[in-house]
């Protein structure tokens, strides 16, 4: 039915407007458009790729148009503030706010539904405490025992976000941001650019199986490339990323078409061939090695601050690293805990949606862990993944971490819109593209003002927070202070829900409790739990 359709009412309009006279611009105009679309029918007609545009000619197009649009209408039209994913409007609103510097308070009460499952709190105190009486830049020391360069770090951060994935341009405006606002910018895996350095701010260093910047030809791991960056004064720390919570256990390939000099020049590769990242490290096979890997980082950057990165998996296999840092005395820094729901400018649905432990299990997990070997003493703990307000931060410091990292939040404030095109080289705002027609809208100057007022607002609001809560300082949060529904009728604190291991319960034997079987099947000699590397021995 649409194809007659289709054509008896081009026919009409046409003869129509033939019969008319075609003696006016508008009337050409019109007769050359309905030929054109005409023509479009026609090839959808003859084309055998697409059956919805075979079998209804020109008409299928809308159907595209508006799957197209749909982003865009629902997120400006009809989302509410509590709506719209991965960021609601509110959180986005509140970012925006506070990297402009304007009013970013709300009228008439909470627009959040306080009686729904999972909404949480943290609980106040009659006792509360003047703001101002605050250390209003709040600092954590990273560097252990073996550390002899420890670095002062701001307790909220630029998580990890290659040059490539975002544009030059907002690796440049991170970089100003995090110099006026006196926090480091995490490198991610792809290499520390020259824009990365642009305007002095404080670096972390991520290698990623890759070794970008640092690799040999073959694409191993180069002590002596290594040691010449890490030498840089700009790099402060250096991370090991084992895996990252959009896309953990999953390595990736750089087209050759994506390729060039540039990326080349920062990467350590060849310009313009196909360059692959190893699922996993090359440069180590199990927990023991890992720990050599970063002693042996830590010496080439001359004790600078050496940690690493991980989505929690399978719980044997943290365990296991902990059991090797029990057995060989050699400790990371650091370790950033990155959460399932952590985002990426590309990643497989399946990895976005179902691979990797969210935070809060992952956090209290990896806190617990160190708790129970008896190692936290030594290590610090970053969380990351979807990071976005003081509360956020608060419950992450609540949960065990000292610190955090915040990527989207930064990409916010740099004025990411959530068009959701990042995978596709279009990025309306200049963030995640390298057309150079859309990157050089994106103001460097301004743009960097913006993530350090963002930051700065953000750890204020977290310090307001403290204070209402009693509390001298952020790192006196704890799992006590933060309220979870459960249902309509029951809450549980955070210490209720993740109840604390006592110092050096894990190191008992037997071990007991609900980590018992992961500690059982975890070996320092190896990632994989024992029932896998031992099952055809007996």
């Amino acid at each position: 039915m649409a194809r007659p359709l289709f054509f008896t009412l081009h026919a009409l309009a046409l003869l129509g407007l033939y019969a008319a006279g075609l003696d006016s611009l508008l009337t050409w105009l019109l007769f050359l458009a309905l030929l054109g679309t005409f023509a479009l029918g026609l090839a959808d007609l003859a084309q055998t790729e697409h059956s919805l545009r075979h079998n209804f000619p020109l008409f299928a197009r809308a159907r595209w148009v508006a799957e197209h649009l749909r982003p865009f209408v629902r997120q400006y039209l009809l989302e509410s503030d509590v709506d719209g994913a991965p960021i609601n409007r509110m959180f986005r609103s509140i970012v925006y706010q506070r990297a402009k510097g304007d009013l970013d308070t709300v009228p008439f009460g909470t627009r959040v539904d306080t009686y729904r499952e999972g909404y949480e709190w943290i609980g106040h105190s009659i006792a509360a405490l003047n703001l101002a009486d605050l250390d209003r830049d709040p600092r954590v020391r990273i560097g252990g025992p073996d550390c002899a360069r420890p670095y002062d770090a701001s307790i909220l951060n630029i998580s990890a976000m290659s040059f490539g994935a975002l544009s030059a341009n907002a690796v440049r405006a991170l970089n100003k941001g995090a110099m006026l606002g006196g926090f480091y910018q995490n490198t991610g895996e792809g290499g520390l650019s020259d824009y990365h350095r642009a305007y002095g701010g404080d670096l972390t260093w991520q290698i990623g199986t890759g070794y970008f910047g640092c690799r040999n030809p073959d694409g191993s791991f180069s002590p002596e490339r290594f040691a010449d960056t890490a030498a840089l004064d700009a790099v402060r720390m250096i991370e090991v990323k084992l895996s990252q919570g959009a896309k953990p256990g999953h390595g990736g390939i750089l087209p050759a078409s994506k390729n060039d000099e540039v990326i080349a020049r920062i990467r350590g590769v060849e310009p313009h061939t196909e360059v692959v990242s190893p699922s996993a490290h090359t440069a180590f096979d199990s927990p023991r090695g890992l720990l050599e890997f970063i002693a042996r980082l830590r010496t080439l950057a001359g004790g600078k601050p050496v940690g690493f990165k991980l989505c929690v998996g399978r719980q044997s296999e943290f365990i296991a690293i902990c059991k090797a840092m029990v057995e060989t005395g050699i400790k990371p820094d650091f370790i950033t805990v990155d959460g399932g729901e952590g985002g990426t400018g590309a990643a497989p649905l399946e990895y976005s949606n179902s691979v990797g432990m969210p935070l809060r299990d992952g956090l209290a997990f990896v806190v617990d862990c160190l708790i129970g070997f008896g190692l936290r003493d030594d290590i610090r703990v970053i969380a990351s993944g979807k990071l976005i307000t003081a509360f956020h931060v608060a419950k992450a410091l609540a949960l065990g971490a000292d610190l955090c990292n915040s990527a989207r939040g930064m990409m916010l404030a740099l004025g990411c819109v959530q068009s959701l095109v990042c995978n596709t080289n279009r990025c309306p705002t200049g963030v995640t593209t390298q057309d150079p027609r859309l990157t050089r809208g994106l103001d460097v100057e301004d743009k960097g003002e913006r993530v350090a007022r963002y930051q700065h607002e953000t750890v204020h609001a977290l310090l307001d927070i403290v204070s209402s809560a009693g509390l001298r300082a952020p790192g006196e949060l704890n799992r006590s202070h933060i309220y979870r529904r459960i249902d309509a009728e029951r809450v549980a604190r955070y210490d209720v829900l993740y109840p604390y291991p006592g110092v050096g319960d894990f190191l008992r034997h037997p071990a007991s409790g609900p980590y018992a079987p992961f500690i059982e099947e975890a070996s320092s000699d190896c990632f994989l739990p024992r029932s896998y590397v031992f099952a055809g021995e007996a």
